[in-house]
C-alpha cells in the first residue's frame, strides 16, 4: 500500500512516515496541497492520504475538495491529521469528503485505530 503524507512540517512527515513504514506502507511526501495534487496526477497509485489543514499554497481543506472533485481519485482515502480542533472544521472536512479526522497531538494508537477502520492495519 502507498500513503501520501501531506504536511508543511518535515518533522511531522517524518513521524507519520516512520509509523506507516512500520506497517509496510510505501511513503510519498508533499509539503502542501499543490505538491500533493501533483503527486496524484503523476500517476502514483495512492491508497491513503494523511492531510494537514494549515499549509501554504493549498491548504488541506482545499486539497480534500480538489481530490473529491475528480472521480479518478474516488478510491483514495483521506485522513485529516491536524491541529484544527473546532467541531465546525471537523464537520466541514468530513462534508467535503475526508474519510476520517485526527487531531494533533495524536498517539500512534490513534493512527493505528483509524487504519484498522479502513482495513489497512491488523487487529
Amino acid at each position: 500500500m502507498r500513503a501520501l503524507i501531506i504536511d508543511d512540517s518535515k518533522a511531522m512527515r517524518s513521524i507519520l512516515g516512520r509509523m506507516l513504514r512500520g506497517l509496510q506502507f510505501e511513503i510519498v511526501e508533499a509539503a502542501n496541497g499543490r505538491e500533493a495534487l501533483e503527486q496524484l496526477q503523476s500517476g502514483k497509485n495512492i491508497d491513503i492520504a494523511l492531510v494537514d489543514w494549515n499549509m501554504p499554497e493549498m491548504n488541506g481543506f482545499e486539497f480534500v475538495r480538489a481530490v473529491r472533485a475528480e472521480h479518478a481519485y474516488d478510491r483514495v482515502l483521506l485522513m485529516m491529521v491536524t491541529t484544527e480542533t473546532e467541531m465546525e472544521n471537523v464537520a466541514r472536512a468530513l462534508a467535503a469528503g475526508a474519510n476520517e479526522y485526527v487531531m494533533k497531538p495524536f498517539t500512534p494508537e490513534v493512527i493505528m485505530e483509524k487504519l484498522r477502520i479502513f482495513g489497512m492495519a491488523g487487529s
